[in-house]
């Protein structure tokens, strides 16, 4: 297939990652991807026949990328479409699933596994199996809300019972659902737990990255989330040592991944895969709750190719605005004051560095801390005792996704980032 400079995405995964797929879609080096994407977590969560918890874009080949190589994705724009969203803390169904709730729904009545599904009416009975009409939902609501957004998208408001059933009756419209989409609307269930709550937009994207080496349920690739697959009756089931081999965490729910925000992925399949989804409409540090408001959106990317930059995991440069206090590129004045200690003290060399963030992910939040930090090390090779030090007096450890998603911010000197062909496109980035 002949690459394209700018390709639109418009056609969805069922949930998984599978790199055997022939790619269709393929952009040019330095080329744009336009993508409308479907909302991720609870439409997802509540439509059996996806397989993987999420619903994201099919994967873009990217001209000239290889294994071993790297893609930067520069995020020119993200907007939302939706019109209100709905979300809240999940519980799963016994008896609805087999091992995994995301990947492997089984209605309790006829025992088919991801079988489809009909909406019938509103209210938490209202999605069922299409062969035996039981509901079906392997996910129920412990306290949950519909959010509404304003004509700008710069607030949302939380609605009362009976703006949540109005919304309800017509869900897909009001999420403005992609209409290559399958899944079902959270709104459908009609939440409305905690009405009247103010809410700021900040919209970025949960799930930004390239395919992984081996099939993987796109919600699962992470640390954190992929524990679920390790030795779980199902097809995608696998070790830990494969978990650790084959994901290339694009599901980060790092709310720094926002528009302007630069991130770079490993290639661990040729042409890279690269794809996209879960946009949120904010997000506090950590999403707490398990989920947030998830919403259709249109995403503009820029991609380019990083030869022979080997990472272990994505790495994310941030706006400025986002970067620890610590982690910001030196003034030209904290600059001339460093140089007057320098010459009180006779240090003769003063380090010019500049911000790098490096997303860790593991079973908890400590273990994604080791994983974010060692991804740093290895990169640049050099100990993490150093990446500590850097990261304590230089940055910032920051979560992104309770329980087990952080990233590790520092300033790094200007000769590890040459040496490993990243200075241009930070310097760039960060330009005082």
């Amino acid at each position: 297939m002949t690459a394209k400079q700018t390709v639109y995405v418009n056609r969805f995964t069922d949930g998984i990652l599978d790199p055997s797929k022939e790619m269709e879609y393929v952009v040019k080096d330095g080329g744009f991807i336009v993508a409308n994407t479907a909302p991720g977590c609870w439409g997802p969560m509540i439509t059996p026949e996806l397989k993987g918890g999420h619903e994201v874009t099919r994967p873009v080949y990217v001209e000239g990328a290889e294994v071993g190589d790297a893609i930067a994705i520069h995020i020119k724009n993200i907007e939302v479409t939706s019109i209100a969203s709905g979300s809240g803390n999940d519980v799963p169904v016994e008896g609805h699933f087999n091992g995994d709730p995301f990947v492997a729904a089984k209605c309790p009545g006829c025992g088919t596994v991801n079988p489809e599904t009909v909406i019938k009416g509103i209210g938490e009975e209202a999605i069922r199996c299409v062969k035996c009409d039981t509901v079906i939902t392997p996910f129920a609501l412990t306290h949950a809300y519909s959010i509404a957004f304003n004509d700008d998208k710069s607030v949302g408001l939380t609605l009362n019972k009976q703006a949540a059933e109005t919304v309800a009756k017509d869900g897909r419209t009001y999420m403005n659902t992609p209409e290559q989409s399958i899944q079902n609307s959270i709104l459908t269930l009609a939440p409305h737990d905690m009405p009247g709550v103010i809410a700021r937009l900040r919209p970025f994207l949960g799930q930004l990255g390239t395919t992984p080496a081996r099939a993987f349920p796109d919600s699962h690739n992470a640390g954190d989330f992929g524990q679920s697959l390790l030795d779980v009756p199902h097809d995608y089931s696998m070790t830990k040592e494969e978990l650790e081999e084959h994901r290339t965490d694009g599901h980060m729910d790092v709310n720094r991944v926002r528009t302007g925000a630069i991130l770079i992925c490993p290639v661990k399949v040729e042409g890279g895969g690269v794809y996209v989804g879960d946009m949120h409409a904010m997000q506090g540090d950590g999403e707490i709750a398990g989920h947030t408001a998830d919403v259709a959106g249109i995403v503009n990317l820029q991609v380019n190719v990083l030869k022979n930059v080997n990472l272990d995991g994505p790495v994310l440069l941030p706006v400025t605005e986002d970067l620890p206090y610590l982690a910001k590129p030196f003034t030209e004045d904290e600059k001339r004051q460093a140089l007057a200690l320098s010459e009180q003290w006779g240090v003769r060399e003063i380090e010019d560095s500049y911000p790098i963030s490096f997303i860790g992910s593991g079973a908890d939040l400590n273990d994604a801390t080791t994983n974010g930090m060692e991804r740093a090390a290895n990169l640049f090779g050099i100990t993490v005792p150093e990446v500590m030090n850097r990261a304590t007096i230089n940055g910032s450890i920051e979560i992104g996704r309770h329980p087990g998603v952080v990233t590790v911010t520092f300033l790094a000197p200007e000769s590890y980032l040459k040496e490993k062909g990243l200075l241009d496109l930070i310097k760039n980035q960060y330009v005082l």
